[in-house]
């Protein structure tokens, strides 16, 4: 059940992502010259999608994979290309209208196949799937949320869930803070950082996490970029 908070960001991420900084992230997710800061995120954002793959199978072949916040598309592209059928799904169908321009030409050779979608990652229309990944697209959720979408995702996986987190630090607390300053129509919707044991504790105790547990887990930290990945398995 989406509660009336999760709803109201999600009002918010959609109008950012769609409208706002559309332009940003289609320039910072290219290979395009950015600023200094960004490029930190943008390396950070990187190894983090590299990290997330290396912790799917190789050969995804017959496999079906959530890309829940999907953006520009880059993770939907390397599942594809192990032959997975991705259903890649975003609140911003401008992102997502960019991520099927970019998508390469010799993308099906391996039997791989992208499903872009626009909507919400909890839709259980969507179906069930093998593995599913949300990177970077549950940050801006508080805790109880966040946990609650994981539990919702995880009911329609059969093998694993990755997801990141903004991990509670000293930096990331005062950038937190820092970001209310700003006048409402200037700011990004602000990331929520989490305690790794505060994420843990919502999981284990929701009752539809049962049967699963935490697996590999790791914090990418480059510069103005900070998250942490944890993956989930059916025990």
């Amino acid at each position: 059940m989406q509660t009336a908070s999760y709803l109201a960001r999600r009002g918010q991420l959609e109008t950012y992502f769609d409208r706002t900084a559309a332009d940003a992230w289609k320039r910072l997710t290219s290979d395009a010259p950015v600023s200094g800061i960004r490029a930190t995120v943008r390396a950070g954002r990187d190894r983090m999608r590299a990290t997330l793959m290396s912790w799917l199978p190789d050969d995804l072949r017959g496999k079906r994979v959530l890309d829940a916040g999907c953006g520009t598309g880059a993770l939907a592209v390397e599942a594809a290309r192990r032959g997975a059928h991705v259903v890649a799904i975003d609140l911003a169908g401008t992102l997502v209208s960019l991520a099927g321009e970019r998508m390469p030409d010799d993308l099906h050779a391996a039997g791989g196949h992208i499903d872009w979608r626009v909507g919400d990652m909890t839709d259980p229309a969507l179906g069930q799937f093998d593995h599913v990944v949300g990177m970077d697209s549950l940050i801006h959720y508080p805790a109880a949320d966040m946990a609650r979408v994981v539990a919702g995702l995880a009911a329609r996986s059969t093998g694993s869930v990755l997801f990141t987190f903004a991990p509670r630090t000293p930096l990331l607390s005062v950038m937190h803070a820092a970001g209310r300053l700003f006048p409402r129509g200037d700011r990004a919707p602000s990331i929520e950082p989490v305690r790794a044991t505060t994420i843990g504790r919502l999981l284990r105790h929701d009752p539809a996490m049962a049967g699963w547990q935490p697996a590999r887990t790791l914090r990418i930290a480059s510069g103005f970029y900070t998250s942490q990945a944890l993956e989930l398995v059916r025990s």
